[in-house]
C-alpha cells in the first residue's frame, strides 16, 4: 500500500486519499467476507481475517472479551485526548444469498451479508490502514480507535456487550456508515437528530378451552382471537400515543392449530415494535402489553407477554454530523451530500451514543442509473464496490479534521 507524497498532494487536499492499490484489496477482502458470512457472536472467521491484516500492518488489534470482534488503536499516545471510534458491524443475517452470476456469493447455506456488514467492515478496515500509514509519516495528530462489534443483527445488539468490556474507554467521538441502496455510490445521506428508530420484539402466547369447531360457543375461539390480537393491537395503540412518535407494531409471524374441525388450545403471535420518538419507546412496552392484554380478555383468552427491548433510535450529535459534512465536503464537494430521512430500521449504534456523542451516515451503494433497488435484507443485495473507497475517504477525512476541533 502506498499513499500520495505531500508533493503530490494540491494544498487544499486532505491526505490519505486511497490508492488503487488498496482499493483492489479491500474488493478481495469484503468478498471474502461476503462469501463467508457468519452470524453474531460466531464471527470467528471475520475476526481473524480482520486481526491478520492488522497485524501484517504492524498494528496491534485486541479481540473482544466476547471472544468475536476486536479493537485497534492508531496514532500517538492519547494523553488525555479523546479518541475518535470508527465503527464497523461485522455479522450477516440468517438468509439465503439469492443472487444469481455472482462469483462470490455466500458459500455458506442460509446465510449471506445481506446488509452490507462486509462493506463497513472493508470501509473501517481501509480507513485504519490509511491512518496508520499517515501517523508513520507524522500526520496523524489525534489517536484513532478502529472498533469492530460482533452481534449487531442480535436484540437487544452486539454494541452492549461491546461497551461493558471498554470499547468507548477514553473515547471522546464516534462514527460509523451504513450502507443505503437507494443512494447513488459517490454520495452520502445525513441528518442532524434521529436518523433510525426504535426496534423492540414481542412474543405473545395464547391459551384456552379449545374444542370442535361446530360449538365454537363452549371454546375460546382461539384463532378468531389470534386474529383480532393481530389486527387490533396495531389499531388500539395508534390511538393510546402521539401520532409522530411513529409508534407501530408488525406481526412477522401468527401461528395456530393443527386440523381443520379442531379449535386450538393455543396461539402465538410474534412481531415487531418500532417507534421514532424516544420518549415513546420508553412507554412503549406498558402501552403494547395493555393493548394486548384488553384484546385477548375481550375474547376469552389468557395472555402472556415477553417483550424484549431492542434499541433505542440512532441520533445524531449535531457537532459531529458538521464534522462529516465538512469531511465528505473536503473530499468530493458538496453536491456529494443529501439529505436523507429518519428510518423505521434499527441499529445498535445507538447505544454508543448513550455514552459519547457520534453520528451515523447513510452510504451510498447503488450504481448511478440503476433501476433495480436491491433492498437490505434481501438475499439478492449487493453494493456498488467504490462505496469502500468513499468511506474510507470519508473516516480519514473525518480523523484529520477532528484534531482541529
Amino acid at each position: 500500500m502506498s499513499l500520495e507524497s505531500e508533493a503530490d498532494l494540491p494544498g487544499d487536499v486532505l491526505p490519505g486519499v486511497l490508492s488503487e492499490e488498496l482499493h483492489t484489496e479491500l474488493v478481495a477482502f469484503r468478498r471474502d467476507l461476503h462469501m463467508h458470512p457468519e452470524l453474531g457472536n460466531q464471527e470467528f472467521r471475520t475476526t481473524a481475517a480482520i486481526k491478520e491484516r492488522l497485524e501484517k500492518a504492524g498494528l496491534r488489534p485486541r479481540v473482544l472479551s466476547v471472544g468475536t470482534g476486536l479493537i485497534c488503536d492508531i496514532g500517538p499516545e492519547a494523553d488525555g485526548l479523546p479518541v475518535l471510534a470508527l465503527r464497523a458491524d461485522i455479522d450477516g443475517l440468517p438468509i439465503p444469498d439469492m443472487k444469481t452470476e455472482c462469483a462470490y456469493r455466500s458459500t455458506v447455506p442460509d446465510r449471506a451479508h445481506a446488509c452490507g456488514h462486509d462493506v463497513h467492515t472493508a470501509v473501517v478496515l481501509g480507513a485504519g490502514l490509511v491512518l496508520a500509514e499517515l501517523h508513520e509519516r507524522g500526520l496523524l495528530p489525534r489517536p484513532v480507535r478502529l472498533l469492530f462489534q460482533p452481534a449487531e443483527e442480535v436484540l437487544p445488539g452486539g454494541a452492549a456487550d461491546a461497551i461493558e468490556s471498554g470499547v468507548l474507554d477514553g473515547v471522546g467521538r464516534i462514527i460509523a456508515v451504513h450502507c443505503d441502496p437507494r443512494v447513488d455510490v459517490g454520495r452520502i445521506g445525513l441528518t442532524t437528530g434521529a436518523i433510525t428508530s426504535a426496534c423492540d420484539r414481542v412474543e405473545v402466547a395464547l391459551d384456552g378451552p379449545g374444542g370442535h369447531t361446530a360449538r365454537p360457543h363452549l371454546t375460546t375461539d382461539m384463532v378468531t382471537a389470534a386474529a383480532r390480537v393481530a389486527v387490533d393491537v396495531p389499531a388500539l395503540i395508534a390511538r393510546r400515543v402521539d401520532s409522530r412518535s411513529g409508534l407501530a407494531v408488525t406481526w412477522g409471524r401468527i401461528e395456530s392449530g393443527h386440523a381443520p374441525n379442531v379449535i386450538p388450545q393455543h396461539a402465538e403471535l410474534s412481531g415487531t415494535v418500532r417507534c421514532l420518538d424516544l420518549t415513546a419507546w420508553r412507554q412503549a412496552p406498558d402501552v403494547v402489553h395493555a393493548a394486548i392484554d384488553e384484546v385477548a380478555t375481550l375474547h376469552r383468552a389468557k395472555s402472556e407477554i415477553n417483550y424484549l427491548r431492542g434499541v433505542p433510535p440512532v441520533v445524531n450529535d449535531p457537532v459531529i454530523t458538521e464534522l462529516l459534512r465538512d469531511a465528505m465536503t473536503a473530499r468530493r464537494g458538496t453536491d456529494s451530500i443529501e439529505g436523507t430521512e429518519q428510518s423505521l430500521g434499527g441499529e445498535d449504534f445507538s447505544w454508543y451514543l448513550e455514552h459519547v456523542p457520534g453520528a451515523l451516515a447513510r452510504l451510498g451503494v447503488r450504481t448511478p442509473g440503476e433501476r433495480t433497488v436491491r433492498d437490505l435484507h434481501q438475499g439478492d443485495f449487493d453494493a456498488d464496490e467504490r462505496a469502500i473507497t468513499v468511506g474510507v475517504e470519508l473516516f480519514t477525512a473525518a480523523a484529520l479534521l477532528d484534531a482541529t476541533r
